[in-house]
């Protein structure tokens, strides 16, 4: 009536025999009268809802489909893993075994042990669920010092170029994660050159994460690094494919498809991200997107120690889980240490409150009720000088919360790694926690 135009309203009408109708509306007016257009589209409606429920049908057969690669290159893997596993300690039973073949099935299940958890650890990296161990440390210092390890994997036919372009190229991240990223990328490099070529890996500083998958640019400020291939290239196809965990395009035994996929939980975990341009024939750049941090880096460690140390002291076993509980109480038990089991943070404060003599507080983190980093913090706030420390193979509140300040130690564990961590924890008993304190 005032003159304003309608475009497109839609008005949705029974008709006489009981269905539904929808007209879209235009509208003009002119010398005072007002004409109506009315266009029938219940038919782009049906078709626009049988669209969308097709789409939704596609998205759940994908998801599905990714599922069930992903579940089935679980079950391959671990079932290549427990074969070797089972067979030795099937063969261990044998009591006319020469001490040369048992100490040969005892090492064959520690490796296949420490095959095993790699393989977790990679499928925690790429659902972004692992525990990180943040460290301040240069990128272009760890690459050159990784140069060696590269090379030798490279093989003698692939030359490597490494360029640093920017001064300060300190970041915040797991050094371990980090490595295990370059290399992987390394690794495929080689693969797609066959062997043979130039692979360049450059330094460099970024203010932008460009759009990525559907994602919109991120400003910041960025270290990357750019490992280039001259190899066969990527398909536009299998781009969108290749961080998923078990997709590769490499033939049967030279891979298990997981390497890119901890690239990409590692990169997405840290803040940052990972960027891939290639085309056929035409080699590959994968360039990788970390926080940059304007804090000074950390000297690593000292190596550690390899022999296993008695221990003395009491220690406060925390495990929901019995069976896992009684094994942690007699690994302490043969490092030396008097041990008395919990079953949940409630039971521990109990027996705090009840007995000061505890030396020592070895925590689950995955518990009913009050969890593992919980209990520590309390702990830590009633007993400032009572040493926690923490030991988990999956928790989502530590993949959140890589800078709790406790000492962690990853399942599966060896009892070097156990006799390690603990006096580390005993050497700082009383110091407040933080990143700095946190146990390497």
């Amino acid at each position: 009536m005032h003159g304003d135009e309608v475009t497109g309203f839609e008005n949705r009408y029974r008709t006489l025999d009981g269905r539904v109708r929808w007209i879209s509306w235009n509208t003009a007016s002119e010398d005072g009268l007002i004409y109506g257009y009315g266009r029938d589209i219940t038919e782009e409606k049906q078709q626009a809802e049988a669209l969308k429920q097709a789409g939704e049908a596609l998205r759940q057969a994908q998801k599905m489909e990714a599922i069930g690669q992903l579940t089935g290159g679980v079950a391959h893997d671990f079932n290549n893993l427990l074969t070797v596993i089972r067979s030795s300690a099937d063969l261990l039973r044998s009591r006319d075994l020469p001490p040369d073949r048992r100490r040969r099935y005892i090492d064959a299940i520690s490796d296949t042990a420490d095959r095993a958890a790699k393989l977790t650890s990679q499928l925690l990296a790429f659902s972004r669920r692992q525990a990180l161990k943040p460290e301040r440390f240069n990128v272009a210092t760890k690459v050159e010092t990784l140069g060696e390890m590269l090379r030798s994997i490279l093989g003698g036919r692939i030359s490597l170029d490494l360029t640093t372009a920017c001064d300060d190229c300190v970041v915040e991240a797991d050094v371990n994660q980090f490595e295990t990223a370059l290399i992987n990328l390394a690794v495929n490099a080689r693969d797609a050159m066959d062997g043979e070529g130039l692979l360049t890996i450059r330094i460099n500083a970024a203010e932008t994460i460009p759009a990525l998958r559907g994602h919109g640019a991120s400003a910041g400020d960025f270290v990357t690094v750019a490992v280039t291939d001259g190899g066969a290239g990527i398909v536009e196809a299998d781009l969108i494919r290749i961080f998923e965990p078990f997709f590769t395009t490499k033939e049967v035994g030279r891979g298990t498809g997981l390497g890119l996929s901890q690239v990409y939980g590692f990169a997405k975990q840290s803040g940052g991200d990972v960027a891939v341009e290639s085309r056929p024939d035409r080699g590959s750049t994968f360039t990788l997107y970390l926080p940059r941090s304007r804090r000074a880096a950390v000297s690593p460690p000292p190596p550690r120690a390899p022999a296993r140390l008695r221990h003395e002291g009491r220690v406060l076993v925390v495990e929901d889980n019995a069976a896992i509980g009684e094994f942690a109480s007699q690994l302490l038990q043969d490092l030396g240490y008097h041990t008395e089991l919990t079953a949940n943070a409630n039971e521990a404060l109990a027996r705090l409150e009840t007995a000061a003599d505890f030396d020592l507080v070895f925590s689950d983190v995955v518990m009913p009720g009050i969890g593992g980093v919980e209990l520590a913090r309390m702990i830590q706030g009633r007993w400032p000088g009572l040493p926690v420390i923490l030991t988990s193979g999956y928790s989502h509140v530590l993949a959140t919360d890589a800078r709790h300040g406790f000492p962690l130690l990853h399942k599966p564990y060896s009892v070097e790694e156990l006799s390690h961590i603990l006096r580390q924890a005993a050497a700082g008993a009383g110091a407040p926690a933080g990143d700095e304190g946190q146990i390497p």
